[in-house]
């Protein structure tokens, strides 16, 4: 099912974002994350693609598991790293093929060996590009990435909103926001899409902390604020796993609290292939209106 239809029959969806594994091991703790999470009934998981496309060949046999396999609405990632417009064409064919109707359209992170993104001769630029390829050539209802602080490369957040724009208009049909733990960013995001005539879903992307060593972590990846009240109290702990935990669950739920109550149009959850803390914040704000 396209997530547009989910949409019409849902004002809040709660959705969660998986990675494929590595190894023999991992694959055996996301065949257990999986299970778990399924009893929550998420409106619709998505599936990574590693840098460079590292993981394509196992992002597709997940996306193709899950939907066609377990009967979860799927979302499958997909980036312009390392792709010409021919290989884009074959591969979205091939997942057209196997019924996938979401896609998730990225420009893509560079591979490590590359400091900076660079465009792949016949390939795609920007994530705007390959939106509009695949709306031409396919019927996928396309998902779009947002930065609720401004992407890493954005010279502001104007700019990036306007670059937003472009992505929608080359038919990207909702959004997702990259992870952020001060709702008040979310909120002036919201604010100022709105009055750049942005009017689509945008959901908000949840991560939680649950420990220390992600603090750091999660800020070079998204260039994430995190609360100086929230650093204190997880520093205090830091050598306390299980108190640590707590802080880091409680506040998620917190968060996850305001923004359902103040007009989110519900939740998409990274969950770093872990079912607990998940489970644990879904089931303590699921009945939130």
């Amino acid at each position: 099912m396209k997530i547009t239809e989910i949409f019409k029959k849902y004002n809040k969806t709660f959705s969660f974002e998986f990675f494929p594994p590595k190894d023999e091991i991992s694959a055996v703790d996301l065949g257990i994350n999986i299970g778990q999470l399924m009893k929550l009934s998420p409106s619709f998981v998505t599936v990574t693609y590693g840098a460079g496309g590292s993981s394509q060949e196992r992002t597709f046999a997940i996306v193709n598991y899950l939907q066609n396999k377990i009967g979860l609405n799927c979302v499958a990632h997909y980036t312009c790293v390392n792709a010409t417009r021919d290989k884009v064409l074959k591969d979205l064919k091939y997942l057209e093929s196997i019924g996938i109707e979401n896609m998730m359209l990225l420009r893509g992170d560079p591979p490590k060996v590359q400091e900076i993104f660079i465009t792949t001769e016949n390939g795609f630029k920007y994530a705007s590009e390959l939106i509009a390829f695949a709306k031409d050539n396919f019927d996928f209802c396309i998902a779009g990435a947002s930065y609720v602080e401004k992407h890493p490369e954005a010279v502001s957040l104007e700019a990036d909103i306007s670059n937003l724009k472009k992505k929608l208009e080359a038919g990207a049909d909702f959004l997702i926001t990259q992870l952020f733990f001060d709702n008040k960013y979310y909120f002036e995001f919201i604010e100022k899409c709105s009055a750049a005539g942005i009017k689509t879903r945008i959901i908000p992307g949840i991560i939680p902390i649950t420990a220390f060593r992600q603090i750091e972590r999660f800020t070079q990846m998204s260039g994430a604020k995190i609360p100086d009240k929230l650093i204190k109290e997880l520093e205090k702990y830091k050598n306390d796993p299980d108190a640590t935990y707590k802080i880091g669950i409680d506040y998620s739920i917190e968060q996850c609290c305001d923004l359902l109550k103040n007009g989110a149009p519900g939740l998409h959850f990274y969950t770093l292939n872990k079912s607990l803390a998940t489970v644990e914040i879904y089931e303590s704000i699921i009945n939130i209106e």
